[in-house]
């Protein structure tokens, strides 16, 4: 009986269903080797859309991103529709200069999906990170294409009740709080189906989250293509 072929050797785009596909395009190092361990590539996949799904914010996705986000900060990163202000000085602390830190947060969900995709087809950020509850299949299709467009880490937080929902997404986490970290289940991605969860020891930081979480919005975005900076003495206590 013949050997089977070298599927990668035929096309990138080619696996076998056993092993983690090789990610054609280039890949940031996660930081943990047991998320790495993980990913196809052994990174976050660039020009992608990558979804991390939680029960609710602050549970620790913004930590298990630090090391990605500290090694592509030489350009700006977008937050874009988080639930609540951002903690300026926290991002410091991950190594992130506060002033490359573009917060933008339209009235309207439509003028977020717009501001998203026209960042990631711009290629100027580093990161975009979006915030979103509720989002149609076509706008995730649609944020797909941008994010293939260019060299941009994408990070799609949704509901883990999205879980259930398909996705074009190429890789799908699902976020749980875990005592000594944050506990990581592959839900989707180029590869063998994921043998439950494991703990990802994201180490203690402070809060990513301000305390003047339902100050005025005097400081967000209301129109579209526009964005403001935040910087520490934005959110500086009233």
């Amino acid at each position: 009986m013949s050997a089977l072929p070298d599927f990668e050797k035929i096309h990138p785009s080619l696996w076998r269903g056993s092993q983690l596909a090789r990610t054609a395009g280039r890949v940031i190092d996660t930081g943990y080797k047991a998320l790495s361990a993980e990913l196809p590539g052994g990174g976050w996949p660039i020009s992608a859309l990558i979804e991390l799904l939680t029960a609710q914010s602050g549970i620790g996705e913004l930590r298990i991103l630090r090391p990605a986000l500290a090694s592509v900060a030489n350009k700006s990163i977008a937050l874009i529709q988080p639930p609540q202000v951002p903690n300026m000085h926290a991002f410091a602390y991950m190594g992130i200069d506060p002033a490359k830190l573009v917060w933008i947060s339209p009235e309207k969900s439509a003028d977020s999906l717009w501001a998203a995709e026209q960042i990631l087809r711009a290629g100027s950020f580093g990161a975009v990170l979006f915030w979103q509850q509720h989002i149609r299949s076509e706008s995730l299709r649609r944020l797909t294409l941008a994010a293939q467009s260019n060299e941009t880490l994408f990070v799609l937080m949704r509901p883990l009740a999205s879980a259930q929902d398909s996705s074009p997404a190429s890789l799908r986490l699902a976020l749980r709080p875990a005592e000594n970290g944050v506990a990581v289940e592959v839900i989707k991605r180029k590869g063998p189906i994921g043998n439950g969860s494991f703990v990802v020891p994201v180490g203690p930081a402070p809060s990513l989250i301000s305390p003047f979480a339902r100050r005025s919005r005097k400081l967000f975005v209301r129109e579209p293509g526009k964005s403001t900076v935040i910087t520490p003495a934005d959110v500086s206590a009233p």
